[in-house]
């Protein structure tokens, strides 16, 4: 009648998020490009390093020795050095040793025997490149050639299907490093541009920008986005301007804003997109009438279920107090001596266990178990009820031991009345109103009790609602000091609640109590 919505339904809205689009930073790191068909190895990559650190012109990676050139500041072409054969001629013929992977074929000794003829250092085969060696007697064959070359400089393409292989970046850096302002490859002209603010340098095809070579290193946080040149551009030139915000287009061809934001050395450039997001903290509204809480949950709806599950754990908790304080205390009062005695005792050990620590022990072993929420609360109910009916059984058995001796027990016992029926049957029924005082009076301390353990998260558990565990969002300071509508209602109705069971009992005590007769 109140609200149509369900205790654990969750709203939804559109909303503009902002979230990572792409990530910047200079690049202070070497960038090896491997020559096709070749290979340049991570170990050979560490090796590189430590060579140049040296100032050493040459290092050895995984069996193979490599050779350096710089061409320039951070550029360094690296050469492989692999040996093929040994060879030794004696009376003009020659012995062929074959001393690497690669087989000693009869071109191989061909070339090699018309270099040695000429009088050259260096000979082809098949497209490779064969060096000769001197070493004393014997002659050594190795492969030589550029397989990979290393440099700082970071290149971007202005189309996905640009083509910058290794030539292409091996032929522009040659071009920088030569100070020329163009070059030719593979029979087209190419333009060198450098950019107003000089911290990049455009490669230009037939008028138009095909490549860009700068230090900053741009790249997208998603996979399968490519980054258009004019992208990479924009956030370079925010980043020099040291803007916070800057407007470049997107993938769909469109203008769009996107925010800049530094951590430590890098750069994070985030986009607003269009997402699916829970209506958490709404404010109250014809649709939800005391707003949505963290979980996009109607306030009103929680608070509703909220309540029949506080009362109903206070109810059911007084009930199960009630039946073990009456038997024991009306056990007790009735046969006293020995029995008093014992039950007594028992009373005194249940009074004595710590109750918070208890609750918080099995608080902890029910979430170790994952115990379904649902029987998390009927584990509550018996737990708070098997600890707090020692009170009542102690009022029980005062009461009857009073009663007891009075001239209407003695009728009974005279006319042979069985002894359950004396206890229940006439005892009891006179205890009735000081139990309704003291249930009334206790239901209030079992809610706040049950509001206390489900705010310290070891009482009722999502996804069922309670007042205490609704409390418990005040747990975040933010919540506390900007939506008072999540927690104060909750805690109006536990106050409001506790207060109407107390003003109840105090005017059950004083209707039971016989000096308030006239």
């Amino acid at each position: 009648m109140v609200s149509p919505y369900g205790e654990s339904q969750v709203f939804r809205k559109t909303d503009h998020v902002w979230k990572d689009y792409a990530g910047a930073t200079y690049n202070k790191s070497y960038i090896f490009e491997t020559a096709n068909g070749d290979e340049f190895p991570a170990q050979g990559q560490q090796k590189f390093i430590l060579a140049t650190n040296k100032g050493n012109d040459s290092f050895e990676a995984n069996d193979v020795t490599y050779g350096l050139e710089q061409k320039g500041e951070d550029y360094w072409a690296i050469y492989s050095s692999e040996s093929v054969a040994t060879v030794l001629t004696l009376k003009g013929k020659s012995t062929y040793k074959q001393v690497g992977n690669t087989e000693v074929t009869d071109e191989i000794k061909e070339g090699y025997e018309e270099a040695v003829a000429n009088d050259e250092n260096t000979f082809e085969v098949d497209g490779i490149t064969y060096t000769i060696e001197k070493a004393g007697r014997e002659n050594q064959i190795t492969i030589s050639g550029e397989v990979a070359f290393a440099t700082k400089k970071v290149f971007s393409a202005a189309a996905k299907d640009a083509d910058l292989g290794f030539q292409f970046k091996q032929a522009v850096l040659d071009a920088i490093e030569a100070g020329e302002t163009s070059f030719e490859y593979d029979g087209t002209k190419y333009e060198l541009n450098t950019t107003e603010e000089e911290t990049s340098t455009e490669v230009v095809k037939d008028g138009e920008v095909y490549a860009t070579i700068s230090n900053l290193l741009v790249s997208p946080q998603a996979n399968g986005v490519f980054l258009s040149l004019s992208f990479k551009e924009a956030v370079e030139q925010a980043i020099a301007d040291k803007a916070t915000t800057f407007t470049a287009i997107n993938e769909a061809g469109e203008e769009e804003t996107y925010q800049l934001q530094t951590k430590n050395t890098q750069y994070v450039v985030r986009s607003q997109k269009a997402t699916t997001v829970n209506d958490t903290y709404s404010a109250p509204s014809k649709k939800h009438w005391a707003g949505t809480d963290g979980n996009g949950m109607d306030m009103l709806t929680r608070l509703m279920y909220g309540g029949r599950i506080s009362l109903m754990i206070g109810f059911v908790v007084i009930i199960i107090e009630g039946i073990i304080g009456i038997l024991i205390g009306g056990i007790s009062g009735y046969f006293g001596g020995w029995v008093d005695t014992i039950l007594m005792r028992v009373v005194d050990v249940v009074i004595c266990i710590p109750a918070m620590p208890l609750y918080i022990i099995i608080g902890s072993v029910m979430d170790y178990y994952k115990i379904d929420p649902r029987i998390r609360i009927y584990a509550l109910c018996a737990i708070l009820g098997i600890v707090g009916w020692p009170g009542i059984a102690r009022m029980v058995r005062g009461q009857i031991l009073s009663l007891r001796e009075q001239e209407f027990m003695v009728a009974t016992e005279a006319t042979g009345v069985r002894i359950s029926r004396r206890i229940f049957r006439h005892l009891i029924p006179n205890v009735i109103p000081q139990l309704i005082v003291i249930a009334t009076m206790g239901l209030g301390d079992v809610i706040l009790m049950e509001a206390t353990l489900s705010f310290l998260g070891i009482g009722v558990k999502f996804p069922y609602a309670s007042w205490g565990n609704i409390v418990n969002a005040v747990n975040d300071v933010y919540v506390l000091t900007n939506f008072w509508f999540v927690w104060i209602p909750a805690g109006f109705l536990i106050l409001l609640t506790v207060l109407g069971f107390n003003f109840v009992g105090d005017g059950l005590r004083d209707a039971f109590d016989p000096k308030m007769k006239r």
